[in-house]
């Protein structure tokens, strides 16, 4: 049953090991004739005899376990665990851990089925086992007690049927197991064991519990177990638990609640003053589209998303918006008082600048390496598509911005990559590699990592030769490069096209001016440092900056330690590792 196979995870090759392995493994094959007590305490020889950490040993026993219940343990898969319940107590120690292992294993191994006398023959068993633990006959966790109860579907049917057998002559049985039940829910909830008393009240369908009790465990911060019993109970008592945490200021957890369980009608403005606060986040991390789908088409919501594009500037997105949504008379109401927010940026007309050029073939590819080979100091920067899809793997770098003190060239490294690969290979190498220029960079770190994962066919990507990452030479780089930017040149970085649709051809006015952007403000930034840098120049309220101390002259895109990334000085702050906030 493939028990061969985990033998590597539990032991070395010992030979002693591997035979008691051995035997352990042909008793498995067959528990037609098989005691529960030898099957445990093959199973903790196992254990004990295991060599890797507990937890993977635990995992491994749990899935062999699973597998040795096909082997027609007697009378039956299910019955035979419960069995093995009775049995555990006498184990001690291992009791806990092994109860949960097996119950663990029967559960997976239910799925697939069994037959249906064996789950009705261990359903009494289990029933039983329950009365055993509840009056301290049989020895085992409340954790323990409740997964029988679940595993084995026990309800109260099943315990009344368990004490008729016991009190055959008694008319009064089935209220007795209620009352019984009910008794050790009500201890459950007296030793503050609440998560336990709530799962068995939902199994048991019992509903006497009210109000207080839901109030109690919000007293206690027990939430997870008052969202349990809330649900259970039905919308008055959700609606009970909302209101709770309105009091309480715990504003995330009601709209959790809200959405959850679609109580939008009931608290309409906690509903959207939590749905504007999700947009709002999202849109100043860039993550426009992702916004617009959380609107679900809500105009109210659109409205304010549209209010949000043009607090930051974002005039295609509120065009876009506008179009899709039918929303042009809402925008003219609100454009004087945007129009008034974006002068807060840096825009690429404030620099001495002659031109963004668009590089996606030979001639220009060759016209920009020619230009740019003889710069002193470039400033570059790299944009993708964003990729919201968690596990997925990221998007290839689309565009390279290189930037000398007046030019700007985007190169469309996908084009050129399926186009001309070697051309483009050699021209970057010939910037990248060159020692002569200097590259200044943002969290460098985050870019190469990209361009590697992205092109890893090219050499050009493989090392690089005089690096200035423009965000080591600061103690305080918060904010990103439009914090920086506004620390030393007065204003901020429009970010709100950061996360756009870089893949798309042509790229609209407003992206190609704001990646041209990214890269030109390095150089304006280094230049202020240089300046400033210098002991004749430094002004009342400035520190000299030693940025040469943070060139790295030479560095493989290899995997490298945080070590590799610091300056020589003892004071130079680590490169971030985040992704990038430029």
């Amino acid at each position: 049953m493939g028990l061969e196979e985990r033998v590597p995870e539990l032991y070395d090759n010992m030979d002693k090991t591997h035979q008691a392995w051995t035997i352990c493994m042909h008793a498995f094959s067959d528990l037609s004739s098989m005691s529960p007590v030898v099957f445990l305490y093959l199973l903790k020889e196992c254990y004990i005899h295991g060599t890797c950490k507990a937890t993977k040993k635990f995992r491994a026993l749990q899935h062999q376990v699973h597998q040795v219940l096909y082997n027609a343990p007697q009378p039956g898969p299910a019955t035979f665990v419960v069995y093995c319940l009775y049995v555990l107590p006498l184990f001690e120690s291992y009791s806990e851990g092994f109860s949960h292992l097996i119950i663990s294993a029967l559960r997976r191994f239910l799925k697939v089925g069994t037959t249906p006398e064996d789950s009705l023959k261990a359903k009494g068993h289990a029933a039983q086992l329950f009365l055993e633990v509840r009056e301290g006959l049989v020895k085992h966790d409340e954790r323990i007690l409740v997964k029988v109860v679940e595993v084995f579907d026990v309800r109260l049917i099943d315990i009344e049927r368990v004490m008729c057998n016991l009190e055959t002559k008694n008319s009064r049985v089935v209220e007795k197991a209620k009352a019984f039940v009910e008794q050790y829910i009500f201890e459950q909830i007296e030793s503050e064991s609440y998560m336990t008393a709530v799962t068995l009240l939902e199994h048991f369908s019992i509903r006497q519990s009210g109000q207080s009790f839901l109030l109690r465990m919000i007293q206690k911060k027990e939430f997870k177990a008052a969202e349990k019993w809330a649900t259970f109970m039905g919308k008055s008592m959700l609606c009970v638990l909302v209101k709770e945490y309105i009091d309480m200021k715990l504003l995330k957890n009601a709209y959790g609640i809200i959405k959850k369980n679609n109580l939008r009608q009931e608290f309409p403005d906690l509903y959207l003053k939590c749905k504007e606060s999700s947009l709002k986040k999202l849109a100043e991390k860039g993550c426009w589209d992702v916004a617009e789908t959380k609107t679900n088409s809500d105009r109210q919501l659109v409205e304010y998303l549209v209010y949000l594009a043009m607090e930051a500037g974002y005039s295609e997105k509120v065009d876009e918006l506008c179009n899709r949504y039918s929303l042009e008379g809402f925008v003219k109401a609100k454009e004087p008082e945007a129009s008034l927010l974006q002068s807060r940026f840096l825009h690429l007309n404030e620099f001495v600048f002659e031109d963004i050029i668009w590089v996606d073939e030979v001639n220009g590819l060759h016209n920009a390496t020619c230009h740019i080979e003889g710069c002193k100091v470039v400033g570059i920067d790299c944009e993708w598509k964003p990729n919201y899809e968690k596990g997925s793997k990221p998007n290839k770098v689309s565009i390279m911005q290189i930037a000398s003190e007046k030019m700007v060239f985007i190169f469309d490294l996908i084009k050129l990559f399926d186009d001309v690969p070697d051309i483009l290979d050699d021209c970057l190498t010939r910037i990248l590699h060159c020692p002569r220029i200097l590259k200044l960079g943002y969290n460098f770190q985050c870019d190469i990592k990209q361009l590697a994962h992205s092109y890893g066919e090219l050499e050009c990507f493989k090392h690089y030769e005089m690096l200035l990452d423009i965000q080591n030479v600061f103690r305080e780089p918060r904010g990103g490069l439009s914090g920086l930017a506004k620390k030393i040149l007065g204003a901020g970085l429009n970010k709100t096209r950061r996360n756009s649709n870089w893949e798309q051809r042509p790229l609209s006015q407003n992206q190609l001016e704001y990646a041209a952007l990214d890269a030109a403000v390095l150089v304006h930034i280094f230049s202020h440092v240089r300046t400033h840098s210098q002991p004749a120049t430094v002004s009342e309220g400035h520190t000299k900056i030693e940025w040469k101390s943070y060139i790295v002259s030479h560095m493989d895109n290899t995997k490298r330690s945080k070590k590799e990334f610091k300056s020589t000085k003892e004071t130079e702050v680590e490169t971030d590792e985040h992704s990038k906030s430029g």
